[in-house]
């Protein structure tokens, strides 16, 4: 007996394939939208107490500093610069741990365990 074109032997696309094919449609429109928030959003560090403050966006950019002149010290221009990496980095790793998590909770959503390949 000749076997039939398509999957499991049908004409399209089995129940179970078409249901994933949904749940990721919907997890990428959920990613996208939720990509969009995170990028809008801004994220604040701080180091020396207070006297370097950072934003940066959702997308990583640096879009404000503010050092305090009680952080301005001639003599020591190292400590100045230091300051501003940890304020820097910090807010990138807010907007990173926000990125992620955002990711790990779609994905949570998704039962790709099932896949048939």
């Amino acid at each position: 007996m000749a076997r039939r074109g398509g999957f499991y032997g049908g004409g399209g696309m089995p129940g179970n394939m078409s249901n994933m094919l949904k749940q990721a449609q919907r997890a990428q429109r959920q990613m996208e939208e939720a990509q969009k928030s995170i990028e809008e959003k801004e994220f604040t560090a701080s180091a020396g107490g207070g006297a370097v403050e950072a934003v940066v966006t959702g997308k990583k950019v640096l879009t404000k500093l503010t050092i305090s002149k009680d952080a301005v010290d001639p003599d020591d221009v190292e400590m100045l610069q230091d300051m501003v990496m940890a304020a820097v980095n910090e807010a990138l790793n807010q907007a990173e741990e926000a990125n992620d998590e955002l990711m790990r909770s779609i994905s949570s959503g998704l039962n790709l365990g099932s896949l048939p390949f």
